[in-house]
């Protein structure tokens, strides 16, 4: 959205870019770290002016300060209006509402400030902020994640809910939902991607010193036995795999690179990453291709080729499968305006 703004009265109006909004509610029990992340990540993202593109504003359910789960009061900026004139709503977890993990209502007054967000704003929980968009019905019938230690009585309390505890977080398109803890930040640089491409979420990882892009999910830090020393790790076939996307690797290829059976491979890769190798390698081919997507002029064909798609046709139906977009609308949406220029 575009707002215009004129100097002195006299000067042409400029058309600026109108801050995406985001109210954080912050609820009695708010762990310290979790309520910041929403501020920290979206607050360092620019335009090439140098811009903000985020409003971030935390809020309360009523207005008045809340206990954090620290012990240290958080003085919110303002209560529920906040959530009713914002774009996106993020939900940290608290730690104050243990009837929530039965299943238990929402305090009035929350149920009352949720109630008051319009339609059609896009809704976001980090960590056991899930279980308060789960008791508002908000997540009935959607895939969502949540804390992988909690999964178990998270699906026991909203049955309704389709739960993945082995991912970092769920898109489900105007509700998404992360695991636990940092695992917001994976979350936060998610929707930068989307909304304004991969460089920016670069940019913002780069600012906040973290990784733009985490392999694997939850299941890589879930509590299993520690392997023997002499167990091998697929950690350095999958570095070599990063360095050679644009080749048709194979399963076969990826299990001798690490000197293992193919069952044998297959299952520690999806004991350290949480995800299968085929579903790995094609997420790390999708992150390739979106980057020369926006940073090159080479044709869909070669991009397809260079992130070892193969076809336009694939990388087409992989983009569309993934994102919903196909990889020309991507260019279009995330490349800068001189690429686009000489692509005519």
């Amino acid at each position: 959205m575009w707002c215009v703004v004129a100097e002195g009265g006299s000067e042409p109006a400029e058309a600026v870019p109108r801050r995406h909004r985001i109210a954080v509610l912050a609820l009695p029990g708010v762990p310290p770290f979790e309520l910041g992340i929403p501020s920290r990540v979206f607050g360092s993202v620019q335009d090439a002016e140098g811009r903000p593109l985020y409003a971030v504003t935390v809020c309360t359910a009523d207005g008045a300060p809340v206990l954090s789960d620290a012990g240290f009061t958080v003085q919110p900026a303002a209560g529920p209006e906040a959530l009713a004139a914002a774009d996106t709503v993020i939900v940290p977890p608290t730690h104050a509402m243990p009837e929530l993990g039965r299943g238990g209502p929402l305090p009035p007054e929350v149920t009352a400030a949720i109630a008051g967000i319009r339609p059609g704003t896009r809704l976001v929980s980090i960590c056991t902020g899930s279980y308060v968009l789960a008791a508002a019905g908000l997540l009935d019938g959607r895939p969502a994640t949540t804390h992988w230690n909690l999964a178990p009585e998270f699906r026991r309390a909203y049955p309704k809910v389709k739960v993945d505890e082995d991912v970092l977080f769920v898109d489900d398109g105007d509700v998404l939902t992360s695991a636990g803890v940092a695992a917001g930040v994976d979350l936060c640089l998610h929707m930068i991607r989307r909304d304004h491409g991969a460089a920016a979420a670069n940019r913002a990882a780069r600012m906040c010193v973290v990784p733009p892009w985490r392999d694997g999910g939850q299941a890589q830090y879930i509590d299993r036995p520690v392997p023997a020393p002499t167990v091998a790790s697929t950690t350095a076939t999958r570095a070599w795999a990063l360095e050679h996307l644009g080749e048709p690797l194979s399963l076969a290829q990826l299990a001798g690179h690490a000197r293992m059976s193919l069952r044998s491979f297959s299952r520690r890769f999806r004991d350290e990453v949480g995800m299968t190798p085929v579903q790995w390698l094609t997420a790390q081919r999708l992150e390739l291709a979106k980057q020369l997507l926006e940073t090159t002029d080479l044709s869909i064909d070669l991009v397809a080729h260079r992130a070892g798609f193969g076809s336009a046709n694939s990388l087409r139906a992989h983009m569309r499968t993934s994102f919903g977009v196909s990889p020309a609308a991507y260019r279009r949406t995330f490349s800068p305006d001189d690429l686009v220029g000489t692509r005519g």
